[in-house]
């Protein structure tokens, strides 16, 4: 097994989504607190079990589907990445209309989860070579 290296604009894309993925997923796995202060959060110093919800279930998954379709380079993984993006942009758009979340911040997001949804789903589907 060889580390597939992207050679057209669309594998680029999907490939670009895929490494920032893994990057969000190394953060939240080695400075949990950062990460949670890079999203406006912050846990109860009574809940220390909380920190190990980020690195556990948010790291363990962006670390996971990041890697794998980097490392297999295959359109299920392509999709199955550009899927999670979407329905993350889907539940954020959710949260501004009925939690009172129409904020610059939460927009700003929406445009990055779209660009980070788009290029694996449009290489997958043969939109962009």
């Amino acid at each position: 097994m060889e580390f597939y290296w992207p050679a057209t604009t669309g594998e680029w894309l999907a490939w670009l989504s895929a490494a920032i993925t893994v990057i969000f997923g190394l953060v939240l796995f080695f400075a949990p607190r950062v990460a949670l202060k890079i999203l406006r959060l912050q846990t109860k110093p009574e809940r220390p079990e909380a920190l190990s919800e980020i690195r556990g279930t948010f790291a363990g998954f962006y670390l996971g589907l990041g890697l794998s379709a980097l490392i297999f380079a295959q359109p299920f993984l392509w999709i199955a990445l550009g899927l999670s993006w979407g329905f993350t942009v889907f539940g954020r758009l959710i949260s501004m209309m009925s939690d009172r979340g129409n904020t610059l911040y939460n927009w700003v997001s929406v445009i990055v989860e779209i660009a980070l949804a788009a290029g694996p789903l449009l290489f997958a589907f043969g939109f962009i070579a």
